[in-house]
């Protein structure tokens, strides 16, 4: 018998951890070549873990709920023979793509945060892993007070988490914002609900300020737990509210020959390519091309520093079975024509719903598209999805009559007509550059050529 050891895969180059939320085989379970051993937790991306050898599962090194980083050991399964193959994970490059900074005049001479990832732990004699190194330098954590920390990691190891509690509890509760995550301090939980509003009683909280129980006053109230991929995206938009000042801008566009375009070529384009085409690919081709006329909209902040991305990469908001929502990240948007884009598109929306899409797949992204109008809505005004500093909700497409210049005078039309609105962050992007952004949009989508070729 010989013991291999399973360690935790690489999920893509923007990946370092995940977290075990379920263990599929428990030990003493004979496992298959390419039996799914658990399943792991990337953002919001659910993933299975195959076992590369048949044999015994033996020990869970990590439990449900806990934080392992890639390359650490999961898992020990026993094998027949002499030796089993050890996979060795060797350290990966990860390979940061050249951005371009564009600084405001004026602010450079503002200091600038300390956000240097790279703060000198090697005289650490405990295993600390690059994500904890880069949230302590952050924070401006110092190795004694690190080393301090209580872990609850395998063998007393430092994780994500614990030091994020850490910080929580000595800002006061207020949490930790970084580009990577966002977790702020869940509240406590509620041990005892009481039907009789009269007979609440004071819970002393552990900061030692006394709060109120919580009750239910009907009794047939219904408590639901928030479930983890909510609790991400209640934290993320709470952190981008935090963040960014919100402001939104709304352009009414009358869509009339791309909606006439679509239902001329839709059912050709469904022989020819065996892919319905919807509105969404013609959306992000406008967006592609507005950013390109509007570079400064396709930027993040870092302190005082606007990062501007070399890369177009569009999100694409998609809700789930679930309710939940999910932004699978079409890369270099502006480099697909139409036929391309449906591809894409149609894809990620399959594997979303499937629950089959890739962690780097939602990574990445520079600016992000919303559908409101799939729900039926006229408008929104979306909330930012961070780092990015702008989002475009699209609304529902509805006939209107309005009012149409021709050489022989004005006429009442009835016309497809659809609100756009921009939501972007006020410290970087002005009305002006949002007014004219959300505006090119629409114009592209307006000169929708009635003869164009797919």
């Amino acid at each position: 018998m010989a013991q291999y050891e399973l360690l935790l895969p690489k999920m893509g180059e923007s990946v370092a951890e995940a977290t075990v939320i379920k263990w599929v085989k428990q030990p003493g379970d004979s496992i298959d070549l390419d039996d799914t051993i658990l399943e792991i937790a990337t953002d919001k991306v659910d993933s299975e873990v195959p076992s590369p050898v048949a044999g015994k599962l033996v020990k869970q090194l990590f439990k449900e709920d806990e934080v392992a980083q890639v390359g650490d050991v999961i898992a020990i399964i026993e094998t027949e023979g002499g030796s089993a193959p050890q996979v060795e994970e060797a350290p990966v490059a990860i390979p940061v793509a050249e951005e371009k900074t564009e600084t405001i005049p004026g602010i450079e001479q503002l200091p600038v945060q300390n956000t240097n990832p790279s703060a000198d732990f090697s005289a650490a004699e405990r295993f600390y892993s690059p994500l904890v190194k880069s949230i302590a330098a952050q924070e401006n954590i110092s190795l004694a007070e690190l080393d301090a920390i209580k872990g609850s990691g395998a063998d007393g190891r430092l994780n994500k988490d614990d030091l994020l509690s850490y910080i929580a509890n000595r800002n006061g509760g207020s949490g930790i914002k970084t580009e990577a995550t966002v977790i702020l301090s869940p509240p406590p939980p509620v041990e005892k609900i009481s039907d009789q509003r009269s007979n609440a009683q004071p819970v002393v909280q552990a900061s030692g300020v006394s709060k109120p129980s919580t009750t239910s006053v009907s009794g047939g109230d219904e408590i639901i737990e928030m479930d983890r991929m909510r609790k991400l995206i209640a934290d993320h938009m709470v952190m981008s509210k935090s963040t960014s000042p919100h402001v939104t801008s709304f352009v009414e566009a009358d869509v009339t020959n791309m909606v006439l375009w679509r239902n001329k070529v839709k059912n050709s384009f469904e022989k020819r390519e065996n892919e319905k085409i919807t509105f969404t690919p013609i959306f992000i081709e406008a967006v592609a091309k507005a950013i390109k006329d509007f570079p400064m909209i396709n930027v993040s902040v870092n302190g005082t520093q606007i990062i501007k991305k070399a890369d177009i990469n569009i999100g694409m908001a998609a809700a789930l079975p679930s309710g939940n929502l999910i932004v699978p990240v079409i890369k270099n948007a502006d480099q697909l024509n139409i036929v391309g884009l449906t591809k894409a598109v149609n894809d990620l929306a399959v594997r979303a719903r499937n629950s089959k899409l890739k962690p780097d797949e939602t990574q990445g992204g520079t600016f992000t598209l919303t559908n409101v109008g799939s729900f039926g809505n006229v408008m929104g005004t979306p909330i930012i999805n961070q780092p990015q500093v702008a989002i475009l909700a699209v609304g529902a497409i509805k006939k209107k009559p309005a009012v149409l210049e021709t050489e022989h005078g004005d006429v009442i039309a009835i016309r497809h007509m659809m609100f756009l609105s921009l939501s972007y962050d006020h410290r970087v992007v002005d009305g002006s550059l949002g007014g004219m952004f959300v505006r090119r949009v629409a114009d592209y989508l307006e000169a929708w050529d009635l003869n164009r070729e797919i």
